[in-house]
């Protein structure tokens, strides 16, 4: 039986993949891990472009999902003034994120936590993901509404995806819950949606 990247523990081989990206004058070296989201040599293009169209609302950010470190570590290199806590429910992703972390001398917090479940009490400034589309439409669902409950007062819900493969639908949710969104950014399908908590 395949497992999806999704899952707490994996069971797969572990293989691993080490490639160094620039993005916005931030230059970090990764290794990515079999089991984990994504499993390449390069960062994948929706990642990215949250990368490069991020601005921060305060100096908090949640990175949800965050396999192996990726846009959370590039946040924390291009803003250093950042406080970042990554999640995660896959332990491995976890295990790579804080090797990428240490590996590229950033510090960040890194929790195993299924959305806010370790983090109940907790709020931020933005938070961000690149989030899980095949999960399916009732746990994107719940990531869009417990965000709203988990961001400070005028704090940003970013997230992307690919506008035909479930993005126009996450953009439906952000709008109904938040009573805002935005498209901060359209490339090539890939679109950039921002809710404000007001």
């Amino acid at each position: 039986m395949s497992q999806h990247y999704f899952t707490e523990n994996p069971e797969s081989e572990i293989k691993e993949k080490t490639f160094t990206e620039s993005i916005c004058g931030s230059s970090l070296t990764f290794t990515s891990v079999s089991g984990v989201f994504s499993f390449e040599t390069k960062i994948d293009r929706a990642s990215e472009n949250l990368i490069k169209n991020f601005t921060p609302s305060g100096l908090s950010v949640l990175d949800i999902g965050c396999g192996y470190g990726a846009i959370g570590l590039f946040i924390k290199s291009i803003f250093p003034q950042q406080n970042i806590t990554m999640i995660d429910v896959n332990n491995r992703a976890l295990d790579y994120t804080k090797k990428n972390a240490a590996n590229n001398n950033l510090s960040i917090e890194a929790l195993n936590s299924n959305l806010f479940s370790s983090l109940e009490e907790r709020t931020f400034d933005d938070i961000i993901s690149n989030p899980p589309i095949a999960a399916g439409k009732e746990l994107n669902t719940r990531l869009i509404t417990e965000s709203y409950e988990h961001l400070s007062k005028n704090g940003a819900l970013w997230l992307v995806a690919f506008h035909n493969k479930g993005g126009s639908t996450l953009k439906k949710i952000m709008e109904i819950v938040f009573g805002n969104v935005i498209d901060v950014d359209k490339s090539g399908g890939v679109r950039v949606y921002k809710s404000i908590k007001k």
